[in-house]
Parts: C-alpha cells; sequence; structure tokens
C-alpha cells in the first residue's frame, strides 16, 4: 500500500505463515512458544500475540521482562507468560498479573519462595534455567541437585518447565558444541527427573535449533526471529516471509554542487552536482548512526539509493542522483524482498539489532 508518512506494516498473513512453516518442523505434540520480547522484534507485542491467540497458533508467549508481560495482560492476552529474566522487585507485579518467572539463580529462588509463603501461594508455576554452556543465566549440571533440595522442601512453588538455550544453534560449523549443550541439557533433566514425580515440560531451541536439531525439540520449541521471517539460513530463507515492512517518503529534493555539505559535521561534501532526496527517519526511528556516510541505502522506484552523510535523528539523505522522482514519493527502507537483514548487513549487524530499534512513534498498520 502506498503511504503518505514514516510508516511500518506489519504483515501477519506472513506471521502466520512462517508460524505454519515452522510447525512443519515439529511433532504433533510438540509446544509452540511465541518469543514476543521487544515490543515483537519493533513490531508490537500486543498485536502480534493477540493475533497469534486468535488464530490459536502458540501455546504459551514469552518476553524479557515483567513489565511486557504485563503490558500483554493488561491487553487481554490470556495464554500463559513466561518471563525470562525477572528480578526480586518484579514478584509483586508477576503473581498480580499471573506469570510465571523464571528462577535462575539460588538467590531468585530463595527469595521467591519466601515471597510465596507470605502470600499463601500454594505450587505457583515457574520455570528453571540451565546453563549448558551459554554462561549468561542459568543453573550448572553440577548445582542442581542442591537446588532441587531447596525446592522440594516447600509447596508454595512449582516447577513448570526446564529449559536451556542454544549459543550458535545457526552455525552448522558449530554441531559439536551444540551437541554437547543439547547432552548437558539432557543430563540436567534427569537430575530433575529423580526428584520431581510430576511431568516437567523440557524447551531448548529456538529458531535455528528448530530448524536444525530436531532431535532437541522436546516437549515445547520456542522462536522468535522465525516468525518474523528470518530463518538464518539461506537455503531455508525462501521459505520465510517477512512480516516487517518499513516506508517513507521523500520530503525534500536538493539540487546541489560540487564541494556542498549534507547533514551534520560534514558528513558528506559532494564532489560532483548531485541530486539529494530527504526521508523522513531518523536514529530516534532506529535507524542507527551506524548507517550512513555510504553505509546502508533505501529503495526508491525500485533503485537502490546509498545514505549520504550522518543519520540525524528525524531524517537521512540519500544520493538519487540521475533517478526520476518527486516529493513525496514513497521510499522503501526495507520490505520482504529488500529485507531488514540486507540492510543490517551493509553495516555488520543483524537484523534482530535493527528491528528491535524501531522506534514506538512510527505508525504500524497491520495487514491480515
Amino acid at each position: 500500500m502506498s503511504v503518505q508518512e514514516t510508516t511500518l506494516e506489519i504483515r501477519l498473513d506472513n506471521l502466520q505463515h512462517n508460524v505454519l512453516q515452522l510447525k512443519k518442523y515439529l511433532k504433533a505434540d510438540t509446544q509452540f512458544l511465541a518469543v514476543v520480547k521487544a515490543n515483537s522484534y519493533g513490531n508490537s507485542s500486543v498485536a502480534i500475540a493477540k493475533y497469534l491467540e486468535k488464530k490459536n497458533l502458540a501455546d504459551y508467549f514469552a518476553v524479557a521482562f515483567t513489565s511486557e508481560g504485563i503490558e500483554l495482560r493488561k491487553a487481554g492476552v490470556t495464554k500463559p507468560i513466561l518471563i525470562f529474566h525477572p528480578q526480586l522487585i518484579d514478584f509483586e507485579d508477576i503473581i498480580h498479573y499471573n506469570l510465571e518467572p523464571t528462577l535462575y539463580s539460588k538467590r531468585l529462588i530463595i527469595h521467591f519462595i519466601d515471597f510465596a509463603k507470605k502470600k499463601n501461594l500454594y505450587e505457583y508455576p515457574f520455570h528453571i534455567k540451565c546453563n549448558s554452556g551459554m554462561n549468561r543465566l542459568g543453573f550448572s549440571v553440577e548445582e542442581i541437585d542442591d537446588i532441587c533440595e531447596i525446592i522440594k522442601k516447600q509447596n508454595n512453588i512449582k516447577v513448570k518447565t526446564a529449559f536451556s538455550h542454544l549459543l550458535a544453534s545457526e552455525d552448522l560449523e558449530a554441531r559439536s558444541f551444540m551437541e554437547k549443550q543439547i547432552s548437558i541439557f539432557k543430563d540436567f533433566q534427569k537430575k530433575l527427573e529423580t526428584h520431581f514425580s510430576h511431568k516437567i515440560i523440557y524447551h531448548n531451541c529456538n529458531t535455528s535449533g528448530i530448524l536444525n536439531y530436531p532431535e532437541a525439540h522436546f516437549d515445547m520449541v520456542r522462536s522468535g526471529i522465525g516468525m518474523y521471517g528470518f530463518a538464518n539460513d539461506t537455503r531455508l530463507q525462501k521459505d520465510f516471509k517477512p512480516i516487517t515492512i518499513l516506508k517513507s517518503i521523500i520530503s525534500q529534493i536538493h539540487h546541489i554542487q560540487a564541494g556542498d555539505y549534507v547533514g551534520y559535521n560534514f558528513g558528506f561534501q559532494a564532489p560532483k552536482a548531485m541530486k539529494i532526496a530527504t526521508i523522513s527517519v531518523g536514529h530516534a526511528d532506529g535507524l542507527n548512526r551506524i548507517y550512513g556516510k555510504g553505509v546502508g541505502f533505501v529503495f526508491i522506484k525500485d533503485k537502490k539509493c546509498p545514505i549520504v552523510g550522518n543519520v540525524c535523528m528525524d531524517m537521512i539523505m540519500t544520493d538519487i542522483t540521475g533517478l526520476d522522482c518527486d516529493e513525496g514519493d514513497e521510499v522503501i527502507i526495507f520490505d520482504e524482498r529488500h529485507t531488514s537483514e540486507t540492510l543490517a548487513e551493509t553495516a555488520q549487524t543483524i537484523s534482530y539489532e535493527l528491528v528491535t530499534s524501531l522506534s514506538r512513534r512510527i505508525k504500524r498498520i497491520f495487514i491480515e
């Protein structure tokens, strides 16, 4: 669709396609956890979660922080919500909004048990994290026995799922380390099963894990970037459709002479007579200052136009010399064909960083 201002089009039909594509890799009884943290990777966590819930495409949701879970609950999302990275200060809100915390340290478990006792909770569900080699959050296999002994002595909280995280599941050359991580997580599971008789849900795979390690799907899988249209694998990318399309318009066109400057701090000096388009999107919108000075580009009339000078807070300037276009014409920053992944690669970063930086001030339109 044609736009008249900076607009993020979010293709919910592509979202459904991607989830169903991922589910082709799963057994019928494997649950699907949708990762909607960071405003659903720059889209809209509320809109994405509500759509997935309406279409019954997800069994679980996960966010990084408690505030993100609260936002979903206030919007009417009812399915279970896992909090990856809660803090002590969050416990009251977690209970009030029926959220499920990951307890990744002994300190957190002890405090949560004390809190649960004060609130007279009974078997409140929580998730336990296994550190299988990423060394970010979680318990090692060697320390989990002691942790389980602490948990077993009370009935206020109950382990619902246990999970770990593969650190390079998209890198096929790292397979031996991924297999080691999977083996460690299996040992972690065995330890838990010696302490608890109830069924614990196990999950280990992110998007690339789903695609590359079927033996590690266990009871549930998690997907973030795959839902949003990226396979992290050139062989499989054809099967996925990016859901995020960022468009803007040409606000003004300048004809400049050799020696003229463009933008802040003499960031660009014209080597010849040129035509420059100013576009209403900048680093406050998520197009970081890592772009500019020839790094990055947009598409106008299907022609690649390099970003010149420094990215401004609310604007970028691009070289449109030789292009027949007008003020008000549409600009594609990225879409399904010229993807955010391609744009990110020009700045030696990844699509995750680009799309999760997209500002909430950008107008969002949802397309089914």
